[in-house]
């Protein structure tokens, strides 16, 4: 690749890596899944703190950077950055001061925690925001309120959204199916699938294999896939007809659910406004107060 045709802006640099992706070695495979998972981060933190982080060699980066074409990481870097100085107005400022926040390591203990982690919420919703189009909302939720069935499939700690997503969309009267791993019958479940029904597929890394299996499965029987995941490169990504890539921060202990928990309730809400036709739509009382 010649030094005219490397890519200078970041959608064609994503681009280039989803097209080398599945030729790509696995430590490869690694640094782009962060790349594209961790935007903001790859922008501003040293090359040492984000190997470390990926726990794969500073040096790894800097190969990765040129069998793109880049002279070194460096390179790659200043295309994240320049797409972090077109984010949001004063994101940039925002992300600098979350940095140095999560560099403060006095704040120990249960607090500190939490403190951390509403931080990084923060952050994970406000791109969010700036990665989700009103188009991609639109487009889902007419996929959702055609539906016959909605089959709703997650496991792990994917779990509780479809959970949510069952329960919001059974109120509403929208017909559901919830695939539970109990009972080894999902994917015998999954195959009753119609052409007129849904699968909404929520799964992050590290993919659960049964999730994946039902998502190839109705991908091979040309079913629409509405998926949540947390990269453009998840096994979820090539057979969704609509796609919601969700990135998560790296997490010492466990990632939060914030972000792909508020998408899924924004979908439904989205869908409740239709069927009720009302600005402000209610999901319908249990029980009496």
């Amino acid at each position: 690749m010649g030094a005219d045709s490397v890519p200078q802006d970041y959608e064609d640099l994503i681009r280039v890596i989803h097209d080398k992706y599945d030729g790509m070695s696995k430590a490869y495979q690694n640094i782009a899944v962060y790349l594209t998972q961790n935007p903001n981060d790859v922008a501003v933190m040293s090359l040492n703190a984000i190997a470390d982080t990926c726990g794969i060699h500073a040096s790894s980066f800097v190969r990765f950077a040129q069998m793109l074409g880049y002279k070194g990481f460096k390179e790659v870097q200043a295309v994240f950055q320049r797409r972090l100085s077109t984010a949001a107005p004063g994101f940039q400022a925002r992300i600098k001061a979350l940095e140095s926040e999560l560099s403060d390591r006095e704040n120990v203990g249960g607090w500190g925690f939490l403190h951390d982690l509403v931080l990084r919420d923060i952050d994970a919703l406000q791109e969010l925001l700036n990665l989700t189009t009103g188009e991609t909302i639109e487009k889902a939720v007419d996929l959702m309120e055609k539906a016959d069935t909605i089959y709703l499939v997650g496991q792990l700690r994917s779990a509780p959204i479809v959970d949510l997503t069952r329960y919001i969309l059974t109120m509403l009267g929208k017909r559901t199916v919830l695939l539970d791993a109990s009972g080894g019958l999902s994917t015998h479940i999954a195959g009753t699938m119609r052409p007129t029904d849904l699968l909404f597929a929520v799964s992050f890394r590290f993919y659960a294999t049964e999730v994946v299996n039902i998502v190839e499965q109705a991908a091979t029987r040309k079913l629409p896939i509405l998926a949540i995941t947390d990269s453009t490169l998840s096994p979820l990504a090539k057979n969704a007809t609509v796609l919601f890539a969700v990135p998560e921060h790296q997490y010492t202990f466990s990632r939060s659910l914030a972000a792909p928990m508020c998408l899924a309730q924004s979908l439904t809400a989205a869908l409740a406004a239709r069927l009720q036709k009302a600005p402000d739509p209610r999901i319908p009382i249990v029980t009496q107060p």
